[in-house]
């Protein structure tokens, strides 16, 4: 497996902390970008973030940030803003994760950043974008989601339920990266560079069409009343009489017809599209994977071709085959999620610290 470089050559500057701006440009590094990360003097505070393994820096900084350089600059001091000036020089990408007016407070503005380098993409990404009233407004995942409405179609009928994996942080992430390697496209013919403002609100809110669509002809849609999120019996979660979990999803008419036979109970069979929220033909679901435990369900229903999996935990997951088939993780890393050229991409598995005149090698993950 040789390391796909389509970005060999590209170098990018990551001024961003946390998880949007890190996953994003380690996206591009696992495609072969140059990025040398700019942190502070203390470092990025997801150096000691949720330090499950107790090591230093924690395993999710050393995911987020595998296969970059890193350097720690103090951008308040001039000495910090002329090495700043130099790297931004010889970039072909920066991205910044600095609440909007950040950027000119530095001396980094706009005009500056173009005087500097005329070719350089810019992405900044922040909550709420760079204009608008909730310009300035602080906020995180869960407060990006609630916003934008992905929290009030997410849930049970009684309660809206935390998103996770953060859906804004990744969504943000994805969209900066799609943005920068269409500016980067379209420098070849332009020669110019680019201002690109992604916000983290507005990523999570472009992911709500489904929602709004459903709102748009039945106002007042909510959780549990949806194809997608609870209200149809052939799109659920159940529970097994051992205390297990399970997702069935046969959302066409031939997965619904296999899974009903299976079971038995051919007289579902016609009742798939019954007005929603299906309460009664949920709670006939219910009730019968309640009757046996989770062994018995995947002794039935494993082989049937009725869109149905168990729901492993995260441990559980790690081993399954086709994790392992397609090589998505490195121990306990995930991989970047594609085959190239029929092969798993080959990734980088060290960051390196840059700093006094010395490096200092971390692994990503140890092997």
């Amino acid at each position: 497996m040789k390391n796909q470089s389509f970005l060999a050559g590209y170098r990018v500057l990551d001024l961003s902390q946390y998880i949007p701006g890190p996953f994003a440009t380690r996206m591009l590094s696992d495609l072969g970008a140059d990025v040398i990360k700019v942190e502070p003097p203390r470092g990025d505070p997801m150096r000691n973030f949720m330090l499950s393994d107790n090591a230093t820096p924690s395993a999710l900084y050393r995911h987020l940030n595998r296969g970059k350089r890193v350097v720690r600059l103090d951008l308040k001091s001039d000495a910090g803003k002329t090495e700043l000036s130099r790297l931004l020089k010889q970039a072909d990408v920066l991205l910044e994760s600095f609440r909007p007016g950040v950027m000119e407070r530095l001396g980094f503005d706009r005009t500056r950043l173009e005087l500097l380098n005329p070719q350089l993409i810019h992405c900044a990404l922040s909550g709420f974008g760079q204009n608008g009233p909730y310009r300035d407004h602080a906020g995180h995942d869960l407060t990006y989601c609630a916003a934008s409405g992905a929290l009030s179609a997410t849930g049970t009928l009684s309660q809206p339920m935390i998103i996770f994996p953060p859906l804004a942080d990744h969504a943000g992430a994805m969209q900066a990266v799609t943005a920068i390697q269409s500016a980067l496209l379209g420098r070849v013919k332009s020669g110019k560079g680019a201002f690109i403002d992604i916000s983290l609100f507005d990523s999570a809110m472009a992911w709500q069409y489904l929602g709004l669509s459903e709102a748009k002809e039945n106002a007042g849609l909510q959780r549990e009343q949806l194809l997608l999120n609870g209200g149809a019996a052939c799109y659920n979660i159940y529970e097994t009489a051992d205390n297990q979990f399970l997702a069935l999803a046969p959302l066409e008419a031939k997965f619904w017809r296999a899974f009903c036979e299976a079971v038995d109970r051919h007289a579902w069979i016609p009742r798939q599209l019954e007005n929603m929220p299906q309460t009664a033909l949920i709670q006939e679901l219910r009730e019968l994977f309640l009757s046996q435990p989770l062994e018995h369900w995947q002794h039935l229903l494993g082989d049937v071709d009725c869109c149905f999996e168990t729901i492993p935990t995260l441990d559980q997951a790690k081993n399954h085959p086709h994790v392992e088939a397609r090589g998505l993780l490195n121990n306990w890393e995930p991989a970047y999620p594609a085959w190239i050229n029929g092969a798993p991409c080959r990734l980088p598995n060290r960051l390196i610290e840059i700093g006094d005149g010395e490096s200092v090698e971390w692994l990503a993950e140890e092997p």
